[in-house]
């Protein structure tokens, strides 16, 4: 999406997808530490009147890119995220089940988060 600009608020935990400056769609996540470093996808949403516009797909992919970039993992728990991966295995290598338990173990300790 050429008229997509997406930017990544490590610090807040968002991928945002911004477009004529306001931000029209996100990708919530966390960055796990153990037992190896990945980001974690929790939730993506795009704004209504901007759905259907392939916004959440592009936030996907530049997701597995920046992993890709920092040579770690993708450990998604976004329902999206995962369809996503499936259907781009070439671009989404698939997440060991020990580091989506991780995962998985980190959300329930911290559930004001998402």
């Amino acid at each position: 999406m050429s008229d997509i600009e997406i930017r990544d608020d490590r610090a807040g935990g968002r991928l945002e997808a911004i477009a004529g400056g306001e931000v029209v769609g996100h990708i919530e996540y966390f960055v796990l530490e153990a037992p190896a470093r990945a980001l974690v996808p929790v939730h993506t949403i795009v704004e209504p009147e901007h759905e259907g516009k392939g916004i959440a797909g592009s936030l996907a992919r530049e997701l597995y890119g920046i992993a890709a970039r920092e040579a770690i993992v993708v450990a998604p728990l976004c329902p999206y995220v995962v369809k996503w991966a499936a259907r781009h295995p070439e671009e989404a290598p698939a997440a060991d089940p020990e580091l989506l338990g991780a995962a998985m173990e980190w959300l329930e300790k911290h559930p004001g988060r998402f």
